[in-house]
């Protein structure tokens, strides 16, 4: 096992907050190995690479010589997670948690280690908690202390509905570090609340407390909101290679950065060197392309990886046109079409707004052509390739 000053760097890395630093400290100073838990709903079918900040922090401490638990909350699941909903969610029935459940625990070993891991559901010990368990559990805590949570009070404030068995939720991932006798739990920063909860319950329970690692939420492909399939901007680990390598290729040059940071395994030595060679006048391109085949590589293999690298070389750096594209018949009426609305109609965008800021930053073409006026209204019938992005082509008929 490493020194403790060498494995607290290695745990801060990408992390955004320790709480309190000193008890995680303390406790890697002793030298123990020490039960890391982190919790997944399983709320959705595949896992994406916003999921997977938190569970490569979970491979360091594996790595660190630390006992892993994969804890997959079927219980916890049925209630559904409050955290940052502004109304209450769906709970799932117990055969989509379970079917979800199934694809997680295939799907995490693609980084963790399956001899150093356990995976626990959570219905272990809340099925056994029983209803009178579940009441004294309830009364632990206060309406009052709920009401600082910042999603709650906002709907409370607002006079939106707030279901009781949300209230359940933090009480039962709470408990759950209970039960685990969870020595560091590792969340999102958004889980703060539910995080702080486990170390009062363990107090109360003449536990020591977790100390808490909280990592922080990957923005996705927009690169201004946390990745999330119900946002389409998400990169799932079971894409297929050319689309996680365009994908990849389609985030911004900042953005880049902060995904480094957050999903590649290179040491910080060798990432900092690939800034250095950016701010030397290397094209930004060729250090995400590295980034894209060391994460195809990882979730599927590197002939995969070098694969789909040469199919983007086709198709795009040698400005290739795909053969086959959604094809649109689109009226022009009196006045023409705006490009915006066009744009807009054929879902090659979200909204006007949205085509205007990618126009402005140069991602729409026609037929390759680069659009400069924002204003730009189509007048002419005829059939182009009108293209967003990196990804995004369609062939379009004005009549």
């Amino acid at each position: 096992m490493k020194d403790w000053q060498t494995a607290l760097a290695e745990i801060k890395r990408g992390t955004d907050e320790i709480l309190p630093e000193e008890d995680l400290i303390e406790k890697l100073k002793s030298g123990k190995t020490l039960t890391i838990k982190a919790g997944f709903d399983p709320t959705a079918p595949d896992l994406h690479l916003g999921h997977t900040v938190l569970i490569n922090k979970l491979r360091t401490f594996q790595q660190l010589g630390h006992t892993v638990v994969f804890l997959i909350g079927d219980f916890t699941g049925l209630i559904g997670d409050p955290t940052g909903k502004n109304v209450t969610r769906k709970p799932l029935n117990k055969e989509q948690v379970l079917e979800n459940a199934q694809t997680y625990q295939e799907q995490v070993f693609k980084i963790l280690d399956p001899e150093l891991t356990q995976i626990r559901f959570n219905s272990e010990w809340m099925d056994q908690l029983g209803a009178a368990g579940m009441i004294k559990l309830a009364a632990s805590q206060t309406v009052a202390r709920m009401l600082e949570r910042d999603d709650f009070k906002k709907r409370y404030n607002n006079g939106q509905p707030i279901a009781i068995h949300e209230f359940l939720y933090p009480l039962v991932q709470g408990w759950d570090s209970v039960a685990l006798k969870s020595d560091v739990e590792l969340g999102g920063t958004d889980q703060r609340f539910n995080l702080l909860m486990g170390r009062e319950l363990q107090k109360e329970q003449g536990i020591k407390p977790q100390s808490i690692v909280m990592v922080p939420l990957l923005e996705g492909l927009d690169g201004v909101q946390k990745m999330s399939k119900s946002l389409n901007n998400y990169i799932g680990i079971t894409d297929a290679p050319n689309d996680m390598f365009g994908k990849v290729m389609s985030i911004s040059d900042d953005l880049m950065w902060r995904y480094y940071d957050l999903l590649s395994f290179r040491p910080l030595e060798e990432i900092a060197e690939l800034k250095q060679r950016v701010e030397n006048g290397e094209n930004p391109r060729d250090i995400k392309i590295l980034l894209a085949k060391e994460i195809i590589a990882r979730f599927h293999d590197d002939a995969a990886a070098e694969g789909a690298h040469q199919d983007f070389i086709q198709r795009f750096q040698k400005n290739a046109i795909p053969d086959e594209m959604p094809e649109f018949e689109i009226a022009l009426g009196d006045d023409g079409i705006a490009i915006g609305n066009l744009l807009k109609e054929t879902k090659l965008v979200g909204s006007t707004s949205d085509a205007m800021r990618m126009i402005k930053q140069g991602a729409v073409k026609i037929n390759g052509d680069k659009v400069e006026d924002t204003r730009l209204v189509l007048t002419e019938a005829g059939e182009n390739v009108y293209q967003v992005g990196k990804r995004k082509f369609a062939r379009i008929t004005l009549a």
